[in-house]
């Protein structure tokens, strides 16, 4: 015997639903050693997926967020172009809405990665650097070392 649960959703729980899910799926799937294909199609297209949902009903730190979720994914994959393209993104957000804190930091991160991968070095160490300079904006402290730990990856 199987017994089927049908949940009821507003529009609003069902995309912060999805965008939550999607995104830490799109985590799970940066943290493996290695994927497949199919893992890596999965990866970027969940990530943009989580980014439409959070634009449904988030606010701009969600945006935020989601832009740097997609860096990091094209980071990742050494693809440049579109990592840059977003880190961007999530910069303008964060600077446009006054986000700061740990989302600032790793807006810097973000460009800071990317530009690694493009090979820009001058580039990369100017937002390493405006990285570093704004983790003495993080408030707690456990926060500000898993973003050092983090930003020292690159």
């Amino acid at each position: 015997m199987t017994i089927e649960a049908k949940e009821t959703l507003t529009i609003e729980e069902f995309h912060r639903k999805c965008a939550v899910s999607l995104f830490n799926q799109v985590w799970d799937l940066i943290e493996k050693e290695e994927r497949t294909q199919a893992e890596i199609d999965q990866m970027i297209t969940m990530a943009y997926a989580s980014r439409y949902h959070w634009s449904e009903i988030g606010q701009p730190v969600n945006f935020s967020r989601g832009e740097w979720q997609i860096s990091r994914v094209y980071s990742l994959l050494e693809r440049s172009e579109p990592a840059l393209y977003h880190a961007e993104r999530n910069l303008e957000i964060c600077l446009e809405h006054g986000i700061g804190d740990f989302d600032l930091a790793f807006a810097y991160e973000a460009l800071a990665r990317a530009y690694k991968v493009s090979g820009n070095e001058e580039e990369f160490q100017k937002y390493k650097d405006l990285a570093m300079d704004a983790s003495g904006q993080i408030k707690k402290e456990d926060d500000k070392q898993y973003f050092i730990n983090d930003l020292n990856t690159i």
